[in-house]
């Protein structure tokens, strides 16, 4: 018998992973060391540059302006300068616009929620008559940009339909907008759309209800992606600008994102970088305290029994 064919059809393993190098040349020092090395730089690089302007923002807070002027790389040439942070915080009424971006960013939050996970549910879970047309039309919605529906927007909050209220200059005006998010409520469909099937429909054979279904067997098994929805909503309310300028015009009830170029004008160099510094404290420490919840990729939480 003629082996040839058999040679000809003969293949890699399907359990290889293909690299640029094989697993020969990887066994070798000096490939090893290349590739510690390039690993390496890539990953002194990527800390670098995420890293670097967090780092020198908190050197240049405690840092007189003149050394942060004269020496911008050096590390506290003649002393460190803590009291630009009780001036940041006291002086220049930070505490003030720290309290009104923490308000509008808890209720962009609570707001966003809501819409969401209930709509997420609804269009995934309930799956009333017409859903995949309202979910079309909630996904062309995130075609529009942003700048093109500033005035229509306004004019809502302005006077509001049917009760003719006028939420410009209150924090309802700046926060209940956001509530309108397209891609939150794709997210969390797409989310519900992958739970199993199998949980559910073993709880509405024992009789759970819509609600109840939705407050413990749904929501419990989808602890990730709320956390990922809760990061995205209090990080994008923390740093919006264009709508906080628009709606909110009294300076005592403006956000930081509004209020600190405007300071920065005035104000000491020093006390400026110390009020961007306090500005960042709360959103870093929010995603390391939720960076868990969206890192993980499993289902934490589900049902047991």
């Amino acid at each position: 018998m003629s082996t040839g064919p058999r040679l000809r059809r003969r293949r890699t393993p399907s359990g290889e992973s293909r690299t640029i190098t094989s697993a020969f040349e990887r066994r070798r020092p000096g490939t090893r060391l290349a590739r510690t090395l390039l690993n390496g730089g890539l990953l002194l690089f990527l800390v670098i540059a995420c890293l670097g302007p967090i780092l020198w923002l908190a050197k240049s807070a405690i840092t007189p302006t003149q050394d942060t002027l004269r020496y911008p790389l050096a590390l506290w040439p003649h002393g460190t300068d803590w009291e630009n942070l009780r001036t940041a915080w006291v002086e220049i009424d930070l505490k003030l616009y720290f309290w009104n971006t923490v308000v509008i960013a808890l209720g962009s939050w609570a707001t966003q929620m809501t819409v969401a996970v209930t709509a997420g549910y609804a269009l995934s879970i309930l799956r009333p008559r017409g859903s995949r047309v309202l979910y079309g039309l909630v996904l062309a919605t995130m075609f529009v940009p942003a700048v093109v529906l500033l005035v229509p927007l306004y004019l809502t909050v302005l006077d509001l339909p049917f009760t003719h209220w006028n939420l410009v200059n209150t924090y309802w005006g700046a926060f209940l907008p956001a509530g309108a998010s397209a891609f939150n409520v794709a997210l969390v469909k797409r989310f519900f759309d992958n739970l199993p099937r199998e949980v559910i429909d073993a709880a509405r054979v024992d009789g759970c209800g819509d609600f109840r279904l939705f407050l413990h067997i749904v929501l419990p098994m989808s602890r990730p992606v709320l956390g990922v929805v809760s990061v995205f909503a209090v990080l994008a309310a923390w740093k919006d600008f264009v709508w906080p300028l628009v709606v909110l015009p009294d300076p005592a009830k403006q956000p930081l994102s509004v209020r600190l170029p405007r300071l920065a004008a005035v104000t000491e160099l020093d006390v400026v970088l110390a009020a961007l510094l306090i500005s960042c404290a709360l959103p870093i420490a929010f995603f390391l305290v939720f960076q868990r919840l969206f890192l993980r990729g499993g289902l934490e939480g589900a049902v047991k029994g």
